[in-house]
């Protein structure tokens, strides 16, 4: 494990990469329901518009509602104003509607490439702890703090699961209730708390708070989600002799993860200045910008077919808050806390714009410009030839959906 590596994939990496077909399935209740609505906003958006700047955009507003509501209130225990939280409901649903637009509009520009599903997987890592971290706010969760730790690294947990089921299988499986239902059952609780108030989520019901039993329904939907999980390791997986992609353990990836997990659990509990009750908010971003550098690892492992390593540099952020409470908080835990964020945030954005950057140069492609006008598309000229040509259920799907966005005058070839 290098320091700095001049470049993070080699000459054979990127050729697998650029070799990479995305496959990905999905039964999905909501998502039949928000096509029309996808469609005619990715029929609204100007063709010069790069997919990946769509994605980027919908992040940064994700990211800066959050941060509004983490403004007033930190600790998770405080009243914010109900218009950050209405904000915030505005912001998840500009993300969830950008994202779902952003392949659409690849398609509709013929400019869909590998680095445009990196490039949303990253984000996605990303967002789904701001958005985790949101919900828990508007509920004030930070009143009951275990609770909170385990709502907040449930999500990333699941998240992570989802591209090691890939990593295993080749395919990208979304079920009957999955990421889109989970951001608008999260949308509506911030619409709750804006019309009511936060303060509405700690009337009791039975001696549990309606905070509490809100966010408890996640534990079924990942309960649900661990079932068809473990399902993945029963078949095996699709490499050579049941391995994975790259042909290695179908349990590999559960290392790098758990060097996140494990080492957040203990210094939570072993902190003596309460550093996770009194700064939850700090503390959860500090290790999901770990978290979500891993899943980058992973995703990246899964497109290459190449072996996740096992150790990386971000985990020097948690190591900084492991090493001063062993030696007894010679620096004040939340110093320390500010530190380990501003290193894994940075060590994060280093990572990903390096690794974008590479690919770009292999493909020769820009990461937020497209040539316009886009080039001609080539649509099947038979529903027989269409289903030839996907190799997926959701390419199916992708087709059909890029129909109407061709045959209609919003596109000038």
């Amino acid at each position: 494990m290098q320091f700095y590596k001049e470049r993070i994939l080699n000459a054979a990496q990127l050729k697998r990469l650029s070799e990479h077909k995305y496959s990905c399935t999905s039964a999905s209740i909501l998502d039949a329901w928000l096509q029309p609505w996808w469609c005619w906003l990715v029929s609204k958006t100007p063709l010069w518009l790069a997919p990946n700047l769509i994605t980027i955009l919908g992040l940064i507003v994700n990211i800066v509602t959050t941060l509004i509501l983490i403004w007033y209130s930190p600790d998770a225990r405080q009243e914010p104003p109900r218009w950050a939280c209405a904000l915030c409901a505005l912001g998840v649903f500009i993300y969830q509607s950008l994202d779902a637009i952003d392949g659409k509009q690849a398609r509709r520009t013929g400019s869909q490439s590998p680095l445009g599903e990196l490039f949303d997987h990253g984000c996605d890592s990303i967002s789904t702890v701001f958005i985790a971290l949101g919900a828990c706010i508007a509920v004030k969760l930070g009143e009951y703090p275990t609770w909170m730790f385990f709502q907040c690294f449930c999500a990333m947990t699941l998240f992570y699961c989802a591209h090691w089921q890939a990593y295993v299988t080749g395919t990208l499986k979304m079920g009957r209730i999955d990421v889109t239902e989970a951001q608008y059952a999260i949308i509506g609780i911030h619409l709750v708390s804006a019309v009511l108030g936060p303060d509405a989520w700690a009337t009791k019901i039975q001696g549990l708070s309606c905070g509490l039993l809100a966010t408890s329904v996640s534990f079924a939907a990942a309960l649900y989600f661990i079932i068809n999980f473990v399902s993945t390791f029963r078949d095996r997986g699709c490499g050579k002799n049941g391995s994975t992609v790259a042909g290695t353990s179908i349990l590999s990836p559960v290392i790098p993860f758990s060097l996140v997990v494990v080492p957040a659990f203990i210094i939570f509990q072993k902190s003596e200045s309460h550093v996770y009750e009194n700064h939850p908010a700090l503390y959860i971003l500090a290790f999901g910008m770990v978290a979500a550098k891993v899943t980058n690892r992973l995703v990246v492992a899964h497109m290459t077919k190449s072996e996740m390593e096992y150790y990386d540099w971000s985990l020097l952020g948690p190591a900084m808050l492991f090493l001063n409470q062993y030696f007894n908080n010679a620096i004040p835990e939340y110093y320390v806390l500010w530190l380990c964020t501003i290193w894994v945030v940075a060590n994060l954005m280093r990572y990903c714009g390096q690794i974008c950057l590479e690919i770009c140069d292999h493909l020769k492609i820009h990461l937020f410009r497209i040539p316009y006008p886009p080039a001609p598309l080539s649509m099947p000229t038979s529903p027989k030839h269409a289903e030839r040509n996907a190799t997926s259920d959701s390419e199916k799907s992708e087709t059909e959906d890029s129909a109407p966005l061709i045959n209609n005058n919003s596109i000038s070839l």
